[in-house]
């Protein structure tokens, strides 16, 4: 089976790490495990990870810190907050901050699976993108060129 992406699970509950874990790897990812920040921090290596799901709330660094040191480290990972306590200002800090969208428990796998994949198609959406316009830059600096060198030709030609 295909792997479809790096996943690091991050909570400080046990079975919220265990249970995500396993539906995300029986969905064909490859998942790390942390029970906190600090053990999430000790784990991540830029460019390894295309996904981090963790807890708002949790001893040692909090997920709003986690987001912010992974955030210095590696601006293109998907971050997912989930928390038991939501709130606006939790939320729209979350937000700011980086992280794509923000989930409360209790949460139903269909859900995070649906938000997972809206991820990736936006990340994957935004590389083409950056390609395609690659490729226009390209163009545009090619063109002049050819039509100056079309001009030497036919001058040298006479």
């Amino acid at each position: 089976m295909k792997k479809l992406g790096n996943v690091m699970v991050v909570d400080d509950e046990e079975n919220i790490r265990e249970v995500l874990s396993n539906y995300l790897t029986n969905l064909g990812y490859f998942v790390v495990t942390a029970k906190d920040g600090t053990d999430a921090l000790e784990k991540f290596r830029p460019g390894n990870f295309d996904l981090i799901i963790s807890d708002l709330l949790m001893p040692n660094i909090d997920g709003l810190e986690l987001l912010k040191r992974i955030r210095e480290q590696d601006k293109d990972v998907i971050f997912l907050m989930i928390t038991g306590y939501p709130s606006i200002e939790t939320a729209v800090e979350a937000i700011k901050q980086g992280a794509y969208d923000y989930i409360t428990k209790p949460f139903h796998m269909e859900d995070v699976k649906i938000r997972i994949e809206r991820a990736f198609e936006k990340k994957n959406l935004k590389e083409r993108l950056s390609t395609v316009q690659g490729f226009v830059w390209a163009l545009l600096f090619s063109i002049p060129i050819w039509l100056i060198l079309g001009i030497i030709l036919a001058k040298l030609l006479k």
